[in-house]
């Protein structure tokens, strides 16, 4: 998601012991359910590459939550280029667990996973993981050649942004209708931290910021 200017070099400045709080929580909402997924009973006996995919998938999954907190500089204790190069190291981040997620299940069951990149797969879960694929893909192709092609920032911007919703909203009911490693409660508030998360930035961003903005230029 697109990032606000900033005139300070921190864009949230709170307490120390506060600071601390709100990265331990995150900590926990993040590698929580890594950590659930690869304990978890369901991934005894399997391959390597299932293994990976698994692991990969929750990864990816759960980067989700930094993304739009990163973007609209709601982290304590960042600066704002700290902040965007955190931002587009976990963009890349993502885009890589999501290859081995994909990759993994195309090395245990390649016939399942062409039928799901061709949206033809008869599960619904592979089609909205497919549709945040294309949308991750999309997106790091626009970042590759943004300043060859003489793209806007407004523009991207606004795309970026649509992109980032289609990614998490279609991530989450792929995760959320799957039976697979994570545990249920850990799923369950790790989807809702992400959705919360990315709905507050995206009405931060798009509606509450550009009144205020407004409001000061009558004033």
């Amino acid at each position: 998601m697109s990032r606000p200017t900033a005139r300070s070099g921190h864009r949230l400045d709170v307490g120390r012991p506060l600071t601390l709080l709100v990265w331990l929580v995150l900590a926990a909402a993040v590698l929580g359910p890594i950590a659930i997924a690869a304990t978890s009973p369901v991934l005894v006996g399997r391959d390597a590459a299932y293994l990976v995919s698994g692991i990969a998938g929750v990864t990816a999954l759960a980067l989700l939550l930094l993304q739009p907190l990163l973007a609209a500089g709601y982290l304590p204790g960042l600066h704002v280029m700290q902040e965007r190069r955190w931002h587009r190291w976990l963009g890349s981040g993502i885009f890589i667990a999501v290859l081995l997620h994909v990759g993994g299940l195309f090395i245990t069951s390649p016939p399942d996973t062409i039928d799901a990149l061709l949206l033809v797969s008869p599960t619904l879960f592979s089609v909205y993981g497919v549709i945040g694929l294309w949308s991750l893909v999309l997106t790091v192709l626009l970042v590759a050649v943004r300043l060859r092609i003489g793209l806007r920032y407004g523009v991207w911007r606004i795309i970026h942004n649509y992109l980032a919703v289609v990614v998490v909203v279609s991530s989450i009911v792929h995760a959320w209708m799957i039976e697979g490693s994570m545990g249920n409660l850990s799923k369950v508030i790790l989807c809702v931290c992400i959705l919360v998360a990315t709905v507050a930035v995206v009405l931060h961003l798009r509606v509450v910021k550009p009144l205020r903005t407004r409001r000061q230029a009558l004033n």
